[in-house]
């Protein structure tokens, strides 16, 4: 994968002298937020790891090349550009080829990352098994690479459209641990408890960062997942947003949404049913996971010695 990377001047730098970085990915930009929210969501997220000590690193796909430090240019292409391929595991090749502009999802960031040595990843929420995959088998490939790429991911939980606890349970079997910060409960994107507790909490940044080292030193290949609950100021209630979120599913059902296509259809409708609230909610559990990503990287540093 190296061959087909370009790192950007500061971020390789930074990597280089083994200073803290912090891994972007550019679905929520291209898939995941209406422009021009995409776009200032984006550069809130970068200010936001800047402010808190480390680099960020957003990355994407541009002309056959894998950019690992987005210009500012560059994001604005991708926040605005309608024809951007969401990128995972599996589209690399084809998207690369056909020198296609892509936007990297959880699993395709983490790849990256793992490939250029950034261990901490800030996104929204991870992907999952979705509701329904007992008949539709619609499971995301985020699970199976935090599985087996050492990276960190900084999110609020999986999905609050997804089958939560289907989800809790593919982890497990994978053997991914599953950290909250600051809570005992599974927040779900949306609201800050989905009804599932936690074996594993962190109060601080520096315990986080402990936890990420003693698991790596073990020579464990599998990242971690780092939950960190929407701020109480914005998180939504569980109630009232799973009726929303059910009514999103029969609309999906009814046109025959499918594959890649369901998680964007599925919060666009979240997004419009909610009046908006959403939206709100997104944007400030980025900012907040930016910076815990951000303040980890940091202490991960000091740990090493840096």
């Amino acid at each position: 994968m190296k061959a087909y990377i370009d790192i950007q001047p500061e971020v390789r730098d930074a990597l280089a002298a083994g200073r803290p970085v912090v891994a972007l990915e550019s679905t929520v930009i291209s898939h995941g937020l209406p422009y021009p929210d995409n776009l200032k969501t984006a550069e809130m997220m970068e200010k936001t790891v800047r402010q808190n000590g480390a680099v960020p690193a957003t990355m994407g796909l541009l002309e056959g090349r894998i950019v690992v430090g987005l210009s500012d240019a560059q994001i604005e292409r991708l926040a605005k550009d309608k024809h951007v391929a969401k990128v995972s595991r599996a589209d690399f090749g084809p998207v690369l080829t056909s020198k296609q502009t892509g936007a990297t999802t959880v699993a395709a960031t983490m790849m990256v990352s793992a490939s250029v040595g950034i261990r901490f990843f800030a996104t929204g929420g991870i992907g999952g098994v979705h509701r329904g995959a007992q008949s539709t088998f619609d499971i995301s490939a985020d699970l199976y690479d935090l599985s087996r790429t050492p990276v960190a991911v900084i999110c609020a939980g999986p999905k609050a459209v997804l089958d939560i606890g289907l989800t809790l349970e593919v982890l497990e079997t994978l053997g991914v641990p599953i950290l909250g910060y600051g809570t005992t409960q599974l927040p779900a994107f949306y609201y800050a408890d989905s009804g599932y507790s936690l074996n594993f909490s962190c109060n601080t940044p520096a315990e986080l960062a402990q936890v990420a080292h003693t698991h790596w030193n073990l020579s464990l290949r599998s990242g971690l997942l780092i939950t960190n609950p929407p701020p109480p100021k914005v998180a939504m209630n569980r109630e009232k947003t799973e009726s929303i979120i059910e009514e999103a599913l029969r609309a999906a059902e009814l046109i025959g949404v499918r594959g890649k296509t369901v998680t964007p259809f599925l919060l666009s409708q979240v997004l419009a049913l909610s009046n908006g609230k959403t939206l709100k909610v997104n944007v400030a559990l980025l900012k907040s996971n930016a910076k815990l990503a951000a303040q980890t990287a940091v202490e991960f540093a000091k740990q090493s010695g840096v």
